[in-house]
């Protein structure tokens, strides 16, 4: 049983939090715009056309507070046989630590289980430190692949899921 977060829901993402879910991202990763190039940014924080498409095309699941604020959210889908792969963490900056990350992560991961995934990989880039100690914390490892995103490098990480 996860511990509950005081005035905190967490459930899939509907059509309507669409503009919460950017604002969301936006604010979570305000802090590193400097570090990213324009357009990895942009890819980053999504624009009201993209995050439709993500809501389409993916799981994608929110944290909201008691007024029904999007205060996290993480996305995930199934890219092959046995792999799935997330996307889109963002927590709040003023939630950060108190375990609204690791109860998305955790759905997300629930998610692909349930979808017969024994995998999953998530990329992220070198100014998200924070973020990487969090994934290797929960068991996430780099594969050793790095590829170009928007001119910057892209860190893939990979775990086994049970």
């Amino acid at each position: 049983m996860q511990p509950q977060i005081p005035g905190i829901c967490f459930r899939i993402a509907k059509g309507e939090d669409a503009p919460g879910v950017l604002g969301c991202l936006r604010e979570a990763f305000e802090e590193f715009r400097s570090q990213y190039t324009p357009e990895g940014f942009l890819d980053t924080v999504l624009t009201a056309e993209t995050v439709r498409v993500r809501l389409e095309t993916m799981s994608v699941f929110v944290a909201v507070n008691s007024t029904n604020e999007v205060v996290g959210t993480i996305a995930c889908n199934v890219l092959s046989s046995g792999e799935g792969h997330l996307r889109g963490m963002a927590v709040l900056p003023s939630m950060r630590g108190n375990g609204a990350a690791g109860q998305l992560l955790r759905h997300a991961e629930s998610e692909l289980q349930s979808r017969r995934c024994a995998r999953v990989t998530l990329d992220t880039t070198e100014p998200l430190e924070r973020a990487m100690r969090f994934y290797e914390k929960h068991g996430y490892r780099r594969s050793g692949t790095v590829s170009d995103f928007f001119g910057m490098p892209l860190i893939e990480y990979q775990k086994t899921l049970p």
